[in-house]
């Protein structure tokens, strides 16, 4: 009896011992896998587990940055829970082979979990893009159109401060001299010396 019992107490213990080893791995809420897709959009992806598996992915890429989120249950495939590890390393493999890592990701499917139910597939529910900095290019607008406005104020003055000569044609001049020598000829012959000025400006007024 007491052989009977030892063997028993021993294949208890045994059997402890291997649930205790098939235990599900657990991957902790907040981990990040960093890579970079086929266009080397640098990426980052974070886990959360609550009720269900949330995952987030940010990208980087040219002047942009676009996120998009997944969820689901991939509790449900056995091979999840004892390597979740392994089945992120396998999305993000899945990821490095796009161009892009949102626009043609609207479920996630990794090798390990094929066969497993739908409600294990991780799927997107949400996501965006938007340029970056873009107050900094708001700025940059601003500044060159106040320094064109400048530029164009400061070529207005320097018009208006350009003098304005009159035009004289050439055949005006020359008439205007032969009229006031013939003037001033007349002036001598017919006015006293002291008013050969005051004569010769009236004779030139009515020569015209």
């Amino acid at each position: 009896m007491k052989s009977l019992a030892l063997l028993f107490l021993v294949v208890v213990c045994g059997t402890g011992g291997l649930g205790q080893k098939l235990k599900p791995k657990k991957r902790s809420n907040g981990e990040e896998i960093n890579f970079r897709t086929k266009t080397k959009d640098v990426c980052t992806m974070r886990m959360s587990e609550d009720e269900e598996v949330k995952l987030r992915i940010e990208c980087k890429s040219r002047g942009m940055s676009y996120w998009c989120e997944f969820a689901g249950k991939p509790s449900v495939c056995r091979a999840f829970r004892n390597n979740p590890k392994i089945y992120w390393n396998q999305v993000a493999a899945e990821l490095r082979k796009l161009p892009h890592a949102c626009e043609s990701t609207q479920v996630l499917k990794t090798t390990m979990c094929q066969k497993a139910p739908a409600e294990a597939l991780m799927k997107q529910i949400a996501a965006g893009m938007e340029p970056e900095d873009l107050e900094n290019q708001d700025k940059s607008v601003q500044k060159t159109s106040t320094s064109m406005r400048g530029a164009g104020r400061s070529s207005v003055k320097k018009i208006e401060k350009r003098p304005i000569l009159p035009l004289i044609k050439p055949n005006q001049h020359r008439q205007g001299s032969e009229n006031e020598t013939e003037a001033m000829k007349l002036a001598r012959q017919h006015c006293w010396e002291s008013l050969h000025g005051f004569c010769s400006y009236i004779i030139g007024i009515f020569r015209g």
